[in-house]
């Protein structure tokens, strides 16, 4: 390995342990700690998502997506709090929430666009409101999947659900450079192998048996979630490669030295959070 290679791998392994503590300090520390950790990725989300629109000859409205998102976050954020709250008001809750969101943002987008004298109008509106549709929900059900998988809030519970998409991108990578030779679809990401896809499943799907059995849980609902977790993170990861390949950039942004950006980092996440969410709730209902 020439100097270079070595620089580089050493950068992103310190970056990535940087990123790894603090994930997991913000994560055990307290409630008010994951909202701010939670605020930050999905603010930085949505200014890297708005800016690769940009890229892409679209001029989404910054202000109007990033205010409303932290509008919907605070409200996200207020229900999480009430962890008391059986699960069926909470859900309600949520849902009102998203009512709330629908009502809010759409008529602002709409009605700032009549000012802005641009071109393409209806795009805009759209990027403005998939960029919280695609960042900023997504982290607004996060918080509440410890109180869909364990019952109450438990940062552990957190670090488990995380701890599943992070296994599933080191199996996936460490299988996919030893034994990968078939492309998973080379079109939009040429190093990604059926191979990688088997491993990072089989990693995740253990993984999240081993985490259940330590929290005294469900073996198949949480073996599940590895199952719908690792598909839906490398659909994921796939999604924003296909964003990033349409406006020709290698990285979503550079907050993250060997990393890349937020959206770089965070892409399984902000696709396989719905998915995950909606699972364990019919998990929870069903059984």
């Amino acid at each position: 390995m020439d100097n270079k290679k070595l620089k580089d791998l050493l950068v992103r392994t310190v970056s990535g342990l940087v990123l790894l503590l603090v994930v997991v300090g913000a994560l055990l520390w307290s409630k008010w700690s994951v909202g701010a950790l939670f605020t930050v990725i999905m603010v930085g989300g949505l200014v890297e998502f708005y800016r690769l629109c940009r890229k892409g000859g679209v001029e989404p409205m910054y202000s109007v997506g990033i205010a409303t998102s932290i509008a919907i976050f605070i409200v996200a954020f207020t229900i999480f709090q009430q962890w008391g709250t059986p699960a069926t008001d909470m859900v309600g809750r949520i849902v009102l929430g998203a009512v709330l969101y629908t009502m809010l943002m759409v008529p602002a987008a709409f009605v700032c666009e009549l000012w802005r004298k641009s071109p393409t109008p209806i795009a805009n509106i759209a990027t403005t409101l998939m960029g919280t549709v695609y960042v900023a929900l997504p982290m607004a059900m996060l918080l509440f999947v410890p109180q869909l998988l364990v019952g109450k809030w438990s940062g552990l519970a957190m670090l488990a659900f995380i701890g599943i998409i992070w296994v599933n991108d080191i199996f996936a990578y460490l299988v996919g450079i030893t034994l990968g030779k078939h492309r998973l679809c080379e079109r939009i990401s040429p190093k990604k192998s059926w191979e990688g896809f088997i491993g990072g499943l089989m990693g995740a799907v253990g993984a999240a048996v081993l985490f259940g059995h330590l929290f005294g849980g469900n073996l198949l609902v949480w073996g599940g979630l590895g199952l719908v977790t690792a598909l839906t993170g490398v659909a994921g990861d796939l999604v924003e490669s296909l964003i990033k390949r349409e406006v020709d950039v290698k990285d979503s942004g550079a907050i993250m030295p060997g990393h890349g950006g937020f959206l770089d980092r965070f892409d399984a996440l902000f696709l396989s959070v719905p998915f995950a969410f909606v699972y364990l709730l019919l998990a929870r209902t069903l059984m």
